[in-house]
Parts: structure tokens; sequence; C-alpha cells
């Protein structure tokens, strides 16, 4: 017994699902991976996951090629700011535990994968709760230059801990993270996406969540001239949770693609996936493609995902795609929501209706069209970070508007 929703949905799990709607070409699991780049073909465009791309602009960084390094002159520079415990060294493909939770799903991620001949290694000690964050820095010091990466993280089991993976300057990236998080551990992962408008950046993040451990996620999407990241999770065992954030803010000319695939194949877990963005500016474009897929074994299981899209401008387009699969009627409930929406100009008028300016009571709307995601993060940096740059680019809105 299976259902393919891909419409705004609530599922009542009291009601019967009966028939098999699903084609099983169409199910998010049967994706192709492999770590084997030409497994996978240069997209078209035609193609399912890259039909919102702009497939025409990434020949280089999905080209088959290593980094665009040139003696000491590196493509990008990497720093690890990390207790000395932490860092495990470097994997080589195929060393374990490379390679057991992210296997590449796409081009890009293959691409990664094949041309960073040693991982990252990154491991929380069991027990261990750190207080200060974790920081993973990416400077992209030439357009055009091509750069990968792989960095894989562990949590141990009853570790605590906050990663930061922070992208900055100008490249062509590629960049796989592979995390595992160990039984009743919690992790959070915050990817910073601060590219310059030239930069071009594909991801692919893989999450194993264990038994009873909890792993959020969050990506901000605030520079860049294309950005894809595909933030993946499924479940060890039962009682995991996992909570997927995105706050994403595009301008004129910037492409801005979040994917997310929660694959619930466990009893007892939970999920819950909010995105939240907004655009501005002539051709200003941002995609969200959200996919649930509750396995016939995933019983008992809650889940909802949700994705929001401000137009601050004529000329700019948001794509938002919820899908929902599911395999059993024995769940807690799921469901989904999308919407796409213009600026309010009632909320405007109100505000300057009691003497706010126009600048500042735009401001307001749009602060408070993010504040329930950005409350949900609870990082305070990364929240003021968000939140300066909003400010910063309807501060540029406003100054065109006045020229």
């Amino acid at each position: 017994m299976s259902l393919l929703i891909d419409e705004n949905t609530h599922v009542d799990p009291a009601a019967q699902l009966g028939g098999d709607h699903r084609i099983p070409d169409q199910s998010r699991a049967a994706r192709t991976r492999s770590f084997d780049v030409h497994a996978f073909g240069l997209p078209t465009g035609r193609e399912e996951e890259w039909r919102f791309t702009p497939v025409d602009r990434l020949g280089h960084v999905l080209s088959d090629t290593a980094t665009d390094d040139d003696g000491d002159d590196h493509a990008a520079e990497f720093t690890v700011e990390a207790p000395e415990e932490f860092v495990a060294g470097t994997l080589a493909p195929g060393q374990a535990p490379r390679g057991t939770v992210l296997v590449p799903e796409d081009r890009g991620a293959a691409v990664a994968s094949a041309n960073t001949p040693e991982a990252l290694h990154l491991r929380i000690p069991a027990d261990v709760e750190h207080p200060d964050p974790v920081r993973v820095r990416v400077h992209g010091r030439g357009a055009g230059r091509r750069s990968n990466a792989h960095y894989v993280l562990e949590a141990e089991r009853h570790s605590k801990a906050l990663v930061i993976l922070d992208h900055t300057g100008s490249a062509d990236h590629t960049g796989n993270l592979e995390v595992v998080v160990g039984d009743g551990a919690q992790l959070t992962v915050v990817s910073l996406q601060r590219w310059e408008d030239d930069a071009l950046h594909l991801g692919q993040h893989e999450a194993l969540v264990g038994r009873d451990a909890t792993y959020k996620h969050i990506v901000v999407t605030l520079g860049g001239g294309i950005v894809r990241v595909n933030s993946n999770v499924r479940y060890a065992g039962p009682g995991g949770d996992a909570t997927l954030l995105g706050v994403y803010f595009a301008d004129a000319g910037q492409h801005l693609e979040h994917r997310s695939f929660v694959d619930h194949n466990a009893p007892r877990c939970t999920s819950l996936v909010t995105y939240k963005g907004a655009l501005q500016g002539e051709s200003a474009r941002t995609v969200w493609v959200g996919d649930v897929l509750i396995r016939k074994e995933a019983e008992g299981i809650e889940t909802y995902e949700l994705n929001r899209n401000l137009v601050l401008t004529d000329g700019a387009r948001a794509d938002s795609v919820p899908n929902l699969e599911i395999e059993t009627g024995e769940i807690a409930g799921a469901g989904h929501a999308s919407s796409t929406g213009r600026f309010d100009d009632e909320q405007l008028f109100y505000l300057m209706s009691r003497g706010i300016t126009e600048d500042e009571a735009r401001r307001l709307v749009v602060r408070g069209f993010f504040a329930d995601v950005v409350a949900k993060i609870g990082v305070p940096e990364v929240v003021d970070t968000v939140m300066a740059a909003i400010d910063e680019e309807l501060a540029l809105t406003a100054e065109v508007a006045t020229a």
C-alpha cells in the first residue's frame, strides 16, 4: 500500500489509504546513486532533478576535473577551528566511515567525491558536550577556479556539538558533507553560503540519525550566482528526530536552489522541514523541492514540511514543490504546505499610517516573515548574521528605488 502526494496536503493517520497510486520510477528512493561520475551524464535540464537548474551555466563545475590549484596558490582556502582531539585526520575514498552514509545522487556530488582524495574527518567524542562552535571556513580565491571538498562529521553517542560550515569568496565549488549522528547524540550543523555573486556551489549533505538522537541542519544562503544544496536524512534506529531549516534571499541574477529528502526508514521517528525565502530584482530565482518518503516499516512516525516564499519585486520567480510518499497508514501524522506570495501592501500601509517610514515598515514586514524560522535556528550568531544580511538587502532595495 503506498500513496504519492505532490500537492499541499495533510494526511489523516486514521484515514484508509487504499490502492497503489505510486508509479515506481517516480519514487524518490529510486534515484541513481553512485561514486562513479560516469554513472551520471551531463544534465540537459530535461531530467526531473535538474529541470529547474540553469545547467547551461554549470559546464565547468560539472566537468570531471580536479581542483584548479597552482602550486601553493589554492583555488580555495580551508580553515578548521576545533579542538585538536576533534580533528581525526583525513579519509581516502572507501576508508570508513567515509562513504558509509553519503553516496552521490547527482553528478555534482560524484565530482566532489571523486576529486577529493583526502576528506576532512571531524569526530566529536562520546559523552562530550562541547560549548563552543566547531568551524570549517571555505574561502574561494578566484571566480571560475575549481575547488572540491568532502567532509565527514561524526557525533559519537550522547555527545552534543554545533558545527558551522562557512563559505565565502569566489569559486566554482562542489562540496559534500557526510554526517553520522550517534545514538542519543545532539548535533546542530549550520551551512552558510555567503559567496560573492560570481560563485557557483553544488553540494550534497547526507545524515544518518541514530536511535533517540537529535539532528538539526540549517542552511542559510545569501550569496552566490548559483547555489544548489541537497540536504538528505535517514535513520539508523527508532526515536530519531531531524529538523531541517532553511533561509535564503535572492537578488537579481541569482539562482538559489534547495532540495531536501527525509527518508523515514525506521519506526517512531520525527522530522520537521521549514524553509523560507525572499526574492527581489529582475531574474532572481529560487527553487525548493522537498521530498519525504515514509516506508512501510516506518510506523508511528510524524513529519511535516513547509516552504514559504515572499516576492518583493517584479521579475522574480519562486518554484516550490513538496512531495509526500507514504507506504503505510500506521503513522502519527504527515503533511506539507507551500506558498509563494507578493509583498503585502496592506501591512505596509497599516504601519505607515502609524508614522513609520516606508523603508522601516518594509524592513519590519520582511523581518516578521522570517521570524518563526529564524527563531527555530537557536544559534545567536547565525540569527544575527541572517538579520543583518536581510537588512542589508532591503537597504539596497531602498537605494535603487530612490535613485
